[in-house]
């Protein structure tokens, strides 16, 4: 089993949550945590017998935050507290997102800010070790925090809910019994400080941007290949010119396009002193994208390495005040913006395709077939491709505007950030498709350009072309292209090629934080 060893001073990174969301794994606290965690607890303990109210501890929550509940009540609320508040529905998250989010929730409450008990946050350690993952409600979340949905985590800490155990969910009793487990009792503000923060939030997010990620090294790769199909001209990408106006990510994307089309026969046989701005603004476009995704990365990691619990624990001083940190705007902004630069991308890539098949533009036969005259070649594709771009660009509406007040009107301001990840992630999947139905025209554009006088594609290119070609044969005549788009797509967002991609068109080698390496943060 993996391992995770949590320090004082980690850092921890979005491949950290990728990581752990991927098998079991066994967090463990050096001996300063454990005492941060002790410290903390000690100020929960604390003002169980006092007369200040504390949010959830010996208060009510939301609009009942005026009703006091007495020292002696406290532990049967917070069972009370759970069992009450799990209100999530629709499908659960998928099983990955669950892991990291559980994994999540457990580095947080490390920081001491929720003053957990010990021996609770010990039994989700083993919740994560063993495999016994609870199955988290996909709606409920408003972006201020995720208690409703969170809850479920409690629920089968406690023996309730359900948690999903190899494959299968099972009722949290049954769960917790298969590892040799039994329900934890909840003590003061136990089952609030397990709820009342935005970790859900976060693995969501940590495994969207994974996506995003990968999206981006396959975008530049074969927006590659069709800036060789199209034979643009390469002169778009001088250094001189990105850094004449140096706009965030301009810069780098202008470089890596210059790294992809080293070799390639474009430079100095372009056929065009101007390109259409798909093909001419690449770097423009792919750089804003960069940016994007680097704000919500900043945003996310962010959220990962703090302490958004409410109330918040403050052990230097013995206090407890209650915090707004689960308040997440800054994520939700940044994935709405994100998913408004994710449709330029994919709306310029669509725009390439389109071009790549349109005779008068390209310089090769209509339709990209060789056969002409009456011959459909690829133009159907082109119905595909307008139909996914119109779904890419209703999910870049912002989530992050609209909201109801609830709980008796207390919570009256709602970012939506898991909304926004969301739509986020069902827009990634058409964009996935487009860049597919680019590479395999973008293939069959070189093909037909070689086919006047032998062409050098650049390093990227070759590799690419090479690819396709393994996969799904030029079109010789007209044939369903439907399938073999299938057959690219399976491939092309396959593991090993999309590592591969990313070797090829980045200036460093992938490297995923792994939970047994040395320091255990990334």
């Amino acid at each position: 089993m993996n391992e995770f060893t949590l320090q004082a001073d980690t850092r921890l990174t979005l491949a950290d949550v990728v990581a752990a969301s991927k098998g079991p794994l066994r967090v463990a606290f050096t001996p300063e945590v454990v005492e941060r965690i002790r410290k903390a607890r000690a100020v929960v303990d604390a003002h169980i017998d006092g007369d200040i109210p504390v949010y959830g501890l010996n208060t009510g929550l939301g609009g009942n935050v005026g009703h006091r509940i007495k020292p002696e009540e406290i532990p049967a609320f917070q069972e009370q507290m759970v069992r009450g508040r799990i209100a999530g529905v629709g499908e659960p998250l998928p099983v990955e997102s669950c892991r990291a989010a559980l994994f999540c929730r457990i580095v947080a409450l490390a920081k001491g800010g929720g003053g957990i008990s010990l021996k609770v946050l010990e039994q989700m350690v083993e919740m994560l070790a063993h495999d016994i993952i609870p199955a988290i409600p996909s709606r409920g979340s408003l972006g201020t925090g995720d208690l409703i949905i969170l809850m479920s985590v409690a629920a089968v800490a406690i023996g309730r809910g359900r948690a999903w155990v190899g494959g299968r969910l099972l009722p949290g009793t049954e769960a917790l019994a298969r590892a040799g487990l039994k329900p934890v009792a909840l003590g003061a503000k136990d089952g609030l400080a397990i709820a009342n923060a935005s970790s859900v939030t976060v693995a969501m997010a940590a495994l969207s941007l994974e996506a995003v990620r990968d999206i981006l090294d396959v975008h530049v790769a074969a927006a590659t290949l069709a800036f060789e199909g199209y034979g643009a001209n390469p002169r778009i990408f001088d250094e001189r010119l990105a850094l004449a106006r140096p706009a965030r990510g301009q810069v780098e994307a202008a470089a890596l396009f210059r790294k992809g089309l080293e070799g390639s026969d474009l430079h100095g046989n372009a056929r065009l002193v101007q390109d259409a701005i798909s093909f001419r603004a690449l770097s423009q476009v792919t750089g804003s994208t960069f940016t994007a995704y680097e704000a919500a990365k900043e945003a996310v990691e962010i959220e990962l390495n703090a302490a958004a619990d409410n109330p918040l624990v403050i052990a230097e001083t013995g206090e407890i005040y209650s915090s707004a940190n689960f308040h997440t705007p800054a994520i939700a902004l940044a994935f709405d913006s994100l998913a408004i630069a994710m449709t330029h991308l994919a709306t310029a890539s669509a725009n390439r395709s389109i071009k790549l098949m349109t005779g008068r533009l390209s310089g090769v036969p209509n339709y990209l077939s060789p056969v002409g005259g009456a011959s459909a070649g690829f133009v159907p594709m082109q119905k595909a491709i307008s139909a996914l771009q119109a779904e890419v660009r209703l999910k870049a509406a912002p989530a992050s505007l609209d909201g109801l007040a609830v709980s008796d009107t207390v919570e009256d301001l709602t970012p939506h950030s898991a909304l926004t990840i969301r739509k986020l992630d069902e827009q990634n999947e058409q964009t996935r498709w487009l860049v597919t139905i680019e590479t395999m025209l973008a293939a069959q554009a070189c093909d037909l350009r070689a086919a006047g006088k032998p062409r050098t594609l650049g390093k990227v290119g070759t590799r690419l072309q090479a690819m396709v070609r393994a996969v799904i044969p030029a079109l010789d005549t007209d044939r369903e292209t439907g399938p073999d788009a299938e057959v690219l797509h399976g491939v092309l967002w396959g593991v090993r090629t999309v590592a591969a991609i990313h070797d090829l068109v980045s200036r460093e080698a992938r490297h995923e934080s792994l939970p047994h390496e040395a320091g255990g943060g990334g």
